[in-house]
């Protein structure tokens, strides 16, 4: 079915002003997104050396509202915690660019644990607003799945929201949001 260590690092130091698409990152270091959940708060450091297209559509669909009261609607134990679907059924969303967008794959970049940041797809170049993050390695998902990100902050959030009660269907028992999310760059 396509996808539609107990620490984190710290985000990255803040020391050169670098360029993502027209946004600047504050102070150098990498942008980075605070999602305020029912479970927690959590930050990803996004990766816009790698993926900046990516990290746009995020950025802007933070900065919108867009993912404030969106369930994560799949929780796979062990695998992943998937959100960004406004219908919460997984199979809606939209990018800024006016639909799907494509792929910005990066072979160096690899699922080799928990809590790394990737586009969920329905397959090549079908890019929305749905997103995912990584509860242990996930091998199968490499250079299928834009990886754009890492949570520098919160990961026990992660860990909390990987282990809810699911139904039979992945789905959350009880609803898990989004409450707001907040933008650094």
């Amino acid at each position: 079915m396509p996808l539609f260590s107990s620490k984190s690092k710290p985000c990255a130091p803040q020391s050169e002003n670098l360029r993502v698409g027209k946004m600047w990152a504050s102070k150098g270091g990498p942008p980075e997104v605070t999602l305020e959940t029912t479970t927690g708060i959590f930050t990803v450091e996004l990766y816009y050396k790698h993926a900046p297209r990516t990290c746009r559509n995020f950025i802007e669909l933070s900065r919108r509202g867009y993912y404030d009261n969106v369930k994560f609607h799949r929780i796979i134990k062990d695998f992943i915690v998937q959100g960004g679907d406004p219908t919460g059924t997984g199979r809606g969303g939209e990018s800024i660019y006016g639909g799907k967008f494509e792929d910005e794959i990066k072979q160096e970049l690899k699922h080799t644990g928990a809590g790394i940041l990737s586009m969920a797809n329905a397959g090549p170049n079908t890019n929305g607003s749905q997103f995912f993050i990584t509860l242990a390695p996930c091998p199968s998902l490499d250079g299928k799945h834009t990886i754009f990100g890492r949570i520098c902050k919160g990961m026990e959030v992660i860990k909390k929201l990987g282990s809810v009660q699911t139904d039979n269907t992945d789905r959350p028992v009880h609803d898990v949001k989004i409450l707001r999310t907040s933008v650094k760059d």
